[in-house]
């Protein structure tokens, strides 16, 4: 005999949803960062979300007020918000204190992938939160970016960037001891910023950056040489005749030093050394760096390590060779040098 099953009876006035919420694009946002907090994701990271994201919602508001939801969005209105920020964007549009006026027309394409990377993380974790039906990100690709070989410092630059800082000087000495930092240890520079004295260990030499200053949430040990440890140990001596905080790197008036500040630094000391045409931020002697350990016989991996790279393809980007350096490799190292000498002796 059939057993009679019971069926679960929908309530009286209850609703059955079909499909997917339609969310704003302004509950987007807070979802996916909320999402993104729950990770753990840093705060650095989720206002910089914000941040982008805030510039994607001023142009549609301007150029298409019609939008309001997610759904409304497409793979079209995506790649015409890149063309804007490619082709029609004033640079440092609203900034405060710079005079866009005499700014060119467009953001670079590092600028713009960089955009384009936070908008697909936004919808991505939409995606994955079952949130939306369709990405409208999925289809679009990152801006094809050519290789830079111009983002290295020659020896000779090095030089003149050095001569530079008034070595007597509180703040002059502060910048050269960086500098040295940067060029002996490829540390980030908010990893130089943020160096407190108890990360040093200066009878082995060595940084020990905790997790939570690591890109890739790991501790780093990064060595350094006995001419940068003396350095140090100047700046935080100093340090000590006037400020009671353990930083090592800070204003004149003892309080912390923001990367915006010492990029200034940075530029002024490239613009007093006369160099032009090459960009003047930590970023660039981070680059030097690593161009230099593999020019004096560094293993690939051990630089990958001390660098903090979880992945030895972005550590390429950072030893690309010039022309001369490739010209030089070549004429010490190919094999038919040995066969040439052969035939002539």
């Amino acid at each position: 005999m059939a057993l009679n099953k019971k069926t679960r009876k929908v309530p009286n006035g209850a609703r059955t949803l079909q499909g997917k919420p339609d969310i704003s694009l302004e509950q987007a946002i807070v979802f996916a960062t909320a999402a993104k907090k729950a990770e753990g994701l840093r705060g650095r990271t989720l206002k910089d979300y914000e941040k982008h994201y805030g510039y994607f919602m001023n142009w549609l508001r301007d150029k298409h007020p019609e939008i309001v939801n997610v759904s409304d969005l497409s793979p079209g209105i995506i790649r015409d918000h890149v063309s804007y920020m490619k082709y029609d964007q004033q640079r440092y549009e609203g900034h405060k204190n710079i005079n866009v006026g005499n700014q060119r027309i467009g953001l670079a394409d590092t600028t713009v992938n960089i955009r384009l990377r936070t908008l697909k993380a936004i919808f991505n974790q939409l995606e994955r939160d079952d949130l939306i039906d369709d990405n409208p990100l999925a289809k679009v690709k990152l801006l094809r970016q050519d290789v830079d070989l111009t983002n290295c410092l020659t020896d000779e630059e090095v030089k003149a960037i050095l001569a530079q800082p008034d070595r007597r000087d509180f703040v002059g000495f502060r910048d050269f001891v960086g500098i040295i930092l940067m060029l002996d240890s490829g540390l980030r520079i908010s990893e130089m910023l943020n160096l407190r004295v108890s990360y040093i260990d200066f009878q082995t030499r060595f940084i020990v950056l905790p997790a939570e200053m690591n890109k890739n949430r790991k501790p780093r040990m990064v060595p350094i040489s006995g001419h940068s440890a003396k350095l140090l140990l100047q700046l935080i001596e100093e340090n000590r005749q006037f400020f009671t905080t353990d930083r090592i790197f800070m204003s004149s008036f003892g309080e912390p030093l923001a990367a915006n500040n010492y990029t200034k630094r940075l530029k002024y000391y490239g613009e007093k050394a006369g160099i032009s045409g090459k960009k003047m931020t930590a970023h660039v002697y981070r680059h030097t760096w690593a161009r230099g350990m593999i020019l004096n016989g560094a293993d690939p991996f051990t630089l990958q390590k001390m660098g903090g790279w979880s992945d030895i393809r972005t550590m390429r980007r950072y030893i690309q060779m010039d022309t001369q350096d490739v010209r030089k490799s070549h004429d010490e190292n190919s094999p038919l040098s040995r066969f040439i000498k052969k035939r002539n002796n």
